[in-house]
């Protein structure tokens, strides 16, 4: 395995047609030289910002840096919706959340929807899907499920084990991810087995676990604890020296959604800085493992000449808060959340170019579909992001409008109890709760302020206003925060009906046992008047 080879809104704007609009654009007519072939490497938990700030001052990352010289990097995309099945289930469909109406990790994509593989396959690509997908359904435990039914309850209970690190001491362990790693060699063994020998274009796709910490130990001192797992190998990519420590707010000072986060990832306790720092060097070099993957895969394309007849594109489905804002995991509107990377290289692809423009993974679908040449559905959320990144339309300012100048992300599962959607634009973000007035939005500059440490929505009283009005054209959000809440206790009732009377004990010995063993009755009883009270969005 050869592991090194580098060759090297402000608010007027707002006005924008939302998706569907009458007469917008999401493609444009073009002609490829030559039908590339296209690759598509997902991974899981990558925070975006790291592929171009701080980048290489705190990891080496060759093969995104590598990616970042010959193609386009977008420097502003996102995911929309900050948790792995959700997240995925956009960007395999093209629609954002509430339109798939993919609420949580175990309710995705519906099986039958036609994929942009799908039509990929239909218009004469040879196909083939190697690792992660969970766009339909993702493997997580019943403790994850009733954790997202019951965030709508009045109760406080930590549902995870305090984070923490487990270090490979050797530096010639390279190999840590070991699925991660047979699927790679998977793909890279099909690219030269089968691909090369095609007579018509492919299209590839890699599923990464990685950089996602791993699970939680089912017994021992850790019990219920996400670890953060490396070698030394891996860990010497980083530069300790360079690492952040990022700012708290006081947990008196936290905004409410924050705190029910902050606790129920038990992160409200003490951290020394030299713990933090770890769990933030230790997801570095998990970073830096999974570019090792991708270059894999690059150095396969290169070395069977398939380079310049592929478009390259690696995303991942959400980044990872890695304690920022006392917080690990995702679930969060915050950018090391919600920030994803989004790199494309290949025929056509713009060579070392910085697209500042906002842009999600709903983008992916209509532009899988542009490199086809295939009609793009009218009822997609996304749009082509080749206006933005291909030699192939060289009069810029005719496309320029083609993606509106805002994004949009939502979050309905566990840990965060209250539906969450954010409005990204140029210069700010709105993140508006539940109805819109039973929990306080938040507002930030990310010009000024991106670390997002000051919630402004009280000081610029115009701007919240009007950002909240171009949401609500965008997503009628009250209505789909009182619909998730429906489905929530709906679900918990046939659960806890299934189940039968030993409910509270089955709880009990979820990841939440130590809090609920201690008063189960309190918490039996905050669950007996969620039943009883009327399906609406309770005030926080």
């Amino acid at each position: 395995m050869v592991l090194l080879w580098v060759s090297v809104v402000a608010v007027s704007a707002l006005a924008a047609p939302d998706p569907g609009a009458g007469g917008q654009r999401r493609g444009a007519a073009r002609v490829w030289p030559a039908a590339p072939n296209v690759v598509l490497v997902v991974s899981d938990s990558f925070d975006g910002r790291l592929t171009f700030y701080p980048g290489s001052q705190v990891v080496k990352l060759p093969f995104i840096n590598f990616m970042k010289a010959h193609g386009t990097s977008f420097l502003n995309a996102y995911t929309n919706s900050p948790i792995c099945c959700p997240s995925r289930a956009a960007m395999w469909s093209g629609l954002f959340t509430h339109l798939t109406e993919s609420w949580n990790n175990f309710k995705g994509l519906d099986p039958n929807y036609t994929t942009w593989m799908d039509i990929m396959e239909k218009h004469g690509y040879r196909t083939q899907k190697f690792g992660k997908l969970d766009y339909t359904s993702g493997h997580h435990s019943i403790s994850n499920r009733v954790e997202a039914w019951t965030r709508d309850v009045a109760f406080l209970l930590r549902q995870e084990g305090r984070p923490t690190v487990n270090l490979i001491p050797k530096k010639t362990k390279v190999r840590v991810m070991e699925r991660d790693w047979e699927n790679t060699d998977r793909a890279v063994n099909w690219l030269r087995k089968e691909a090369s020998n095609y007579t018509h274009p492919f299209v590839l796709y890699l599923g990464l676990n990685l950089p996602h910490p791993y699970p939680s130990p089912s017994s021992g001192e850790n019990f219920g604890s996400s670890t953060f797992h490396t070698s030394l190998y891996w860990l010497k990519k980083v530069s300790y020296d360079a690492i952040k420590i990022p700012k708290w707010s006081p947990l008196s000072e936290m905004h409410p959604i924050d705190y029910y986060s902050s606790y129920t990832k038990n992160c409200t306790g003490k951290f020394t800085e030299k713990e933090i720092k770890n769990i933030r060097a230790f997801y570095y070099a998990m970073c830096a493992e999974t570019d090792a993957m991708l270059g894999e895969i690059i150095l396969a394309l290169r070395q069977l000449g398939l380079l310049e007849k592929t478009v390259v594109i690696y995303t991942s489905d959400h980044g990872e808060l890695a304690m920022e804002h006392r917080q690990f995991y995702k679930m969060s509107m915050y950018e090391a959340s919600a920030h994803v990377p989004l790199l494309m290289m290949g025929p056509g692809i713009k060579a070392n170019l910085q697209v500042p423009n906002v842009v999600s993974l709903v983008d992916i679908y209509p532009t899988m579909l542009d490199i086809v040449g295939a009609p793009l559905p009218q009822n997609l959320s996304g749009y082509s992001l080749l206006p933005l990144s291909s030699e192939m339309f060289k009069n810029e300012h005719k496309f320029k409008n083609l993606h509106p100048p805002w994004i949009l992300s939502e979050f309905h599962g566990c840990n965060v109890n209250a539906s969450t959607y954010m409005l990204r634009t140029n210069q700010w973000k709105y993140i508006a709760y539940s109805d819109g007035t039973s929990v306080l939005p938040q507002l930030f500059d990310l010009s000024s302020d991106p670390d997002e440490l000051t919630n402004i929505a009280t000081q610029f009283p115009e701007v919240t206003y009007s950002l909240d009005r171009k949401l609500r054209s965008i997503i009628n959000y009250p209505k789909v925060s009182a619909s998730v809440h429906r489905y929530n206790k709906e679900q918990f009732i046939k659960w806890k009906q299934n189940v039968g009377q030993n409910y509270s004990n089955v709880i009990a010995n979820l990841r939440w046992h130590q809090d609920w063993l201690q008063e189960p009755r309190k918490y039996e009883s905050a669950i007996d008047q969620w039943l009883k009270t009327p399906a609406n969005p309770k005030k926080i």
